[in-house]
């Protein structure tokens, strides 16, 4: 009932602020906010998450209003929040329900996390498996500890989020009619995203690799006790 609680609140936010949920938009409210804008920022990415609403618009607008650099820092730490707290609403409150939302999905979480650990967290960041909110749910029914779920949805989160940010931020240079630095920081933005495509053909390779590194090691175990 938590759960879908939530979900529900989610939808009517989502209808009720759709013509005020756009980067112009936040970028002018930050303006007034002030010195609170970065509080009130990352408060409103932690309700985005919570309540699986699109982060994508609050990633871009961090971008444009604080930067790259400190747009990143502020989307990261927002969204790692969020999905902290959607993490304890699953573990400690709502369990029933978010194993029903999940579904089969959950038994692969949970089996993933039981044979690869945190990796399988580093997995999912780079390469959803399920929407990034109902994964925050879903991990905790997982026996991952708190802790290494933090960091992992941290650091692994960084590639994507960093992207998106400097994409914010190209967005502003360009309709702010700043042209010197424009195609630069457009190819910059166009190589990350690039990269950004190409990091979960690489983590699968090593999945894989690591999997039959794995299997000949218990195939030799096995040779070796007979």
């Amino acid at each position: 009932m938590v759960l879908a609680g939530i979900f529900i609140a989610g939808a009517v936010a989502a209808f009720y602020f759709r013509d005020e949920f756009n980067v112009a938009v936040i970028q002018q409210w930050a303006e007034q906010a002030g010195p609170w804008a970065i509080v009130l920022f990352m408060l409103a990415y932690i309700v985005v998450t919570a309540l699986f609403l699109p982060g994508l618009v609050l990633t871009l607008a961090g971008g444009a209003v604080f930067g790259p650099v400190w747009g990143t820092f502020y989307n990261l730490l927002g969204s790692t929040l969020g999905a902290m707290l959607a993490f304890l609403i699953a573990r400690y409150v709502a369990s029933d329900w978010v194993e029903r939302a999940a579904g089969r999905r959950l038994k692969r979480l949970i089996r993933g996390v039981e044979n690869e650990g945190w990796r399988f967290v580093a997995f999912s960041r780079l390469m959803p498996i399920a929407p990034f909110n109902l994964l925050n749910y879903a991990f905790g029914l997982t026996r991952i500890k708190l802790s290494h779920y933090l960091i992992v949805t941290y650091i692994f989160l960084f590639p994507s989020t960093f992207t998106l940010t400097y994409m914010g931020f190209v967005g502003r240079e360009a309709l702010s009619g700043q042209e010197e630095d424009l195609i630069r920081n457009s190819l910059i933005a166009i190589t990350l995203f690039a990269l950004i495509a190409y990091l979960p053909h690489v983590f699968i390779k090593y999945r894989r690799a690591r999997a039959k590194h794995a299997a000949r090691r218990a195939h030799a175990y096995r040779a070796h006790s007979r």
